[in-house]
């Protein structure tokens, strides 16, 4: 019987159950196929849907283009369902069909309005969902269907495909919906529609084969939606080794190019979203400004950019320069130009996000200053592998405190960066993360094809879990 009593409800912190699928230590030959294995998912067809794929430059698109083109190296014959439309308005349009590096891309038509409101979320939403479910029944029986977060509740289309095909269906978890909204007070849960959404989402996740969570506060956030304990694996996001990786500041040109010296850079990278915060970052700034030799760089996009550059603006603050997205083949040089990196998320947050930037952040071996709760994946992380700093909301002093410090002691942030790396390595680098997706889809695929359905009597249920592990 699972506690209900959780840590985001308050009182003595419990003992998480044990999930399915927790990150362990993997060494290269682990993440090594031999023929045998690869033998024995050949043929196997797996259907991947999400709104955004390769090329564009989206969280989700890009670690389902790893794990995608991981896995038909493996054998798997791997097909995306994702939309033409690009996460970033004005980038040119996509075919509607290719295959690239053994993954047969299927896209469809849908409206690319972007993200300034949420209308215009709303509407690239829905025409995605109409295409989308249009395809996903004319295309062939799959033996599994995978379905990400992008649009919310997306994971519907894989209810229907495992009601009307019987394909086994895993959710791959990587926000919370409408939980992010209902947090962040821009939805109402006395909403009846809003009410709706949440009963539907909870009943996509309760009918789902497999639920993957990126941590253990996730897991907490989805056991209390009634998900059965073994039907939990936690596979974290991850980022790529041979995509980044520490260069020197004395070999890196984009560091050059931005005229950058002997500065201590503070980066922020990625996108600056609602789950994120920024007024202690700001406010450093401004206690900072002085610091000819502290600089502050913001690398990416998002809705909260503009409350960054209104700040810098309106207070002469020149200690903070912005910069837009970089390729994904620079992000090594991008991260690396940093000598610390800042991550933020609201507490509120906490289980139904889990900011991926950090993986990144400690396979360029650069430390990290986290403001945000003190219980999260992203702190637990922090503090176990030693690769930075903590600091709670509000904490300015706390985060002005950890750039003096680390200005002023270039080779402790180099120990926090080269420990950083070193559990990047073990835990989430992509080779033994896309190994436990693999192990996981070998088994649905496999002995799950006739997978009982959740509400099948338990010796079945567990006949079925056994065989997913």
């Amino acid at each position: 019987m699972v506690n209900r009593k959780l840590w985001f409800r308050g009182g003595a912190e419990r003992p998480r159950p044990a999930l399915a699928g927790a990150p362990t230590a993997a060494s290269d030959s682990q993440a090594s196929l031999g023929d045998d294995e690869s033998s024995s998912v050949s043929g196997k067809r797996i259907l991947f849907i999400n709104q955004y794929y390769w090329p564009d430059h989206a969280s989700t698109a890009q670690h389902l283009t790893d794990l995608a083109e991981s896995l038909a190296a493996r054998g798997f014959e791997c097909h995306v369902l994702c939309g033409r439309s690009r996460y970033k308005p004005g980038d040119p349009v996509s075919p509607r069909f290719e295959i690239r590096k053994g993954v047969h891309i299927h896209r469809v038509p849908a409206t690319s309005l972007g993200r300034k409101s949420t209308l215009r979320r709303m509407v690239d939403y829905l025409s995605f969902y109409a295409r989308a479910v249009v395809k996903a029944f004319r295309l062939p029986r799959f033996d599994a269907v995978v379905t990400l977060t992008t649009p919310p509740i997306i994971g519907l289309l894989g209810t229907l495909l495992r009601r009307f095909k019987g394909t086994p269906h895993v959710c791959w978890s990587m926000d919370l919906h409408p939980d992010a909204s209902l947090a962040l007070r821009r939805m109402s849960p006395r909403n009846p529609v809003v009410r709706g959404l949440a009963w539907l989402s909870d009943h996509v996740l309760r009918r789902a084969d497999r639920v993957v969570v990126l941590g253990p506060y996730m897991a907490d956030r989805i056991l209390m939606k009634g998900v059965r304990p073994d039907r939990l694996t936690t596979i974290p996001v991850w980022s790529r080794r041979d995509e980044v990786y520490p260069v020197a500041h004395s070999a890196n040109a984009l560091r050059k190019r931005l005229g950058l010296g002997d500065e201590l850079v503070a980066m922020y990278s990625g996108n600056l979203g609602l789950a994120h915060v920024f007024d202690e970052f700001i406010e450093a700034a401004r206690r900072l400004r002085e610091r000819s030799d502290i600089v502050f760089l913001y690398v990416g996009g998002g809705p909260r950019l503009a409350e960054v550059r209104e700040a810098k603006e309106r207070e002469g603050l020149d200690n903070i320069r912005i910069l837009d997205y970089v390729p994904r083949e620079e992000l090594h040089l991008s991260l690396s130009v940093a000598d610390v990196h800042l991550v933020s998320m609201r507490p509120e947050m906490t289980g139904i996000v889990v900011p991926g930037k950090l993986y990144g952040i400690m396979a360029a071996a650069r430390p990290a200053i986290f403001v945000g709760p003190p219980h999260c994946e992203s702190a637990d992380l922090i503090r176990r592998a030693g690769c930075g700093f903590v600091a709670n909301l509000g904490d300015a002093d706390g985060v002005v405190a950890a750039l003096e410090r680390l200005g002023g002691d270039r080779n402790l942030a180099r120990q926090m960066g080269e420990k950083g790396r070193q559990v990047f390595l073990t835990t989430h680098e992509m080779r033994p993360c896309c190994f436990q997706w693999f192990d996981l889809l070998r088994g649905i695929a496999g002995p799950a094809r006739g997978a009982a359905s959740p509400d099948a009597v338990p010796g079945r249920v567990s006949a079925v879990a056994s065989a997913a592990r």
